[in-house]
């Protein structure tokens, strides 16, 4: 196991070992579960922003999630509310899913068969209404920050995988930097076949797996 596997492991199970202590109050359980939450999506970050290098940044982004954690995860708040209305609007009958996450994120799944043709980075224009809205969300929200995470099945060789899931990736940020929104407030990264949500083994998981997330998040104010 990884340093980055064992410090999100070791994290986690110790705050939902202290989250389900029968002498805490349901505040303490939740700020100790939010840590939980919080530890593991920093090291998940804090590896992203060291290209994917074990050591201490993996680590660090753990204590700092777990810091974002402990107080109840990223906000939750009336504008993101709004903009996952908007979103499930904007994305209905493209086979977009519009969520919120655990840790209070806003969360777009777009299936690659939505997004791009097989074996392409290119977007498809069915997509563009839903990211006309996202960007006009985002432009009138300057706080928020956005993830972009490109996934491919485990068919074919990792030398093709991780550029075109990064191009997917990259191929969102460029539509939303046309529409206004500053660069430098979207981070992206091709994961490949890392993290799949299904069983690589039938044709519908190898769909599924192939996705662009996409996070939107409003930081706790210092």
């Amino acid at each position: 196991m990884t340093m980055l596997k064992k410090s999100i492991s070791l994290t986690v199970a110790a705050t939902l070992a202290l989250g389900g202590c029968a002498d805490m109050t349901q505040s303490q359980k939740s700020t100790a579960s939010g840590a939980g939450i919080g530890a593991a999506a920093g090291a998940v970050l804090g590896a992203l922003t060291a290209g994917g290098n074990k050591g201490s940044s993996a680590l660090q982004g753990a204590a700092l999630g777990a810091a974002v954690g402990a107080a109840g995860g990223y906000l939750w708040n009336q504008h993101l509310e709004k903009q996952k209305q908007q979103m499930q609007q904007a994305t209905a009958g493209t086979g977009a899913q519009v969520t919120q996450t655990a840790d209070n994120r806003l969360k777009i799944n777009v299936p690659a068969a939505a997004g791009f043709a097989t074996g392409s980075a290119q977007l498809n224009a069915n997509l563009y209404p839903a990211l006309d809205e996202l960007a006009n969300g985002l432009m009138q929200n300057p706080t928020e920050s956005v993830q972009i995470l490109g996934f491919t099945d485990n068919t074919g060789s990792d030398a093709i995988n991780y550029p075109l899931s990064e191009n997917r990736a990259l191929s969102v940020k460029n539509y939303l930097v046309s529409r206004g929104v500053q660069p430098q407030r979207i981070a992206t990264q091709g994961m490949g076949p890392q993290n799949p949500v299904a069983s690589n083994q039938t044709e519908e998981g190898r769909a599924l797996n192939r996705r662009v997330e996409i996070y939107v998040a409003y930081p706790p104010q210092k």
